[in-house]
């Protein structure tokens, strides 16, 4: 399912949060959000799963402007936040039952397919989630989204807090959503070599506008003549991939200092 957004604004009082943000999201693509902490992706998704309304300019999910049918584009989307927070008393599997019963899902076997999806046992279905790791939540979070097979799923920083190991069984997981699924999967990191790894195409967002959006192989070949286009919102490079490219064009988009203080390990900082 396709996402557009076009020329759209959102400020919040004195703040603006995006800034004549265009974006087009191919159907069945694993494209990727990146971007500095305040870069306008939270902003984004809000408006994306109908939480929230455009001051200006317009967003459609497949076709269905959100401002005129946010309950349909719920229907269809499904949206894991960063933080995501369950009742202590109940096990993964009640979890996901009242997930279900809250959203008017058939009893037909779908909580046990999405448990099975995500890679929690049986076992684990069944305990409290007060005894669950943050691995654990996360991957009952990524349950719930997929419990009505939605056409659009939207991660917010899935990965974030994760061990190295609970980090690799998230993306396993992703990536067999995606190659099981027709599902259009949107991925906020700001971890580069994740979207790397995941994406097929990528955004850079900053200071509420994208200033970078393409292919990851084509953004990552880091050519110099496409540097002066990545203040637009239309920009792409247009040649092969080396390595780490896409660290330097996120760098060319943002500039330096900013990409400096969206490093969050040695790795993505550029030497």
């Amino acid at each position: 399912m396709r996402i557009d957004a076009t020329d759209v604004r959102k400020t919040y009082g004195d703040v603006t949060a995006l800034d004549g943000l265009s974006l087009s999201v191919p159907s069945g693509s694993t494209f990727g959000i990146i971007g500095t902490n305040g870069a306008g992706k939270s902003t984004l998704f809000r408006l994306l799963v109908g939480h929230d309304r455009p001051d200006a300019g317009t967003v459609s999910v497949g076709g269905t402007d959100v401002t005129e049918d946010g309950r349909r584009i719920r229907e269809r989307v499904g949206y894991l936040p960063e933080h995501v927070g369950f009742p202590d008393g109940l096990t993964g599997r009640e979890v996901l039952g009242v997930h279900r019963a809250t959203r008017g899902l058939p009893t037909d076997g779908r909580t046990a397919e999405a448990i099975a999806r995500v890679g929690l046992t049986a076992d684990e279905a069944d305990r409290r989630v007060s005894g669950y790791s943050n691995g654990m939540q996360r991957r009952l979070g990524l349950a719930t989204v997929l419990l009505p097979d939605p056409d659009v799923l939207i991660l917010d920083e899935p990965t974030a807090g994760l061990d190295p190991r609970g980090v690799d069984e998230f993306h396993a997981i992703v990536e067999e959503i995606t190659r099981e699924t027709d599902a259009t999967v949107v991925f906020c990191s700001h971890v580069l070599g994740e979207a790397e790894r995941l994406c097929d195409r990528v955004a850079v967002l900053h200071d509420g506008r994208v200033r970078a959006s393409g292919p990851v192989d084509e953004l990552a070949a880091g050519v110099s003549e496409a540097a002066p286009a990545a203040t637009d919102a239309g920009a792409t490079c247009e040649t092969g991939r080396d390595a780490g490219g896409l660290r330097a064009a996120f760098r060319r988009a943002v500039g330096d200092d900013a990409a400096r203080r969206a490093a969050t390990d040695a790795e993505e900082v550029a030497p």
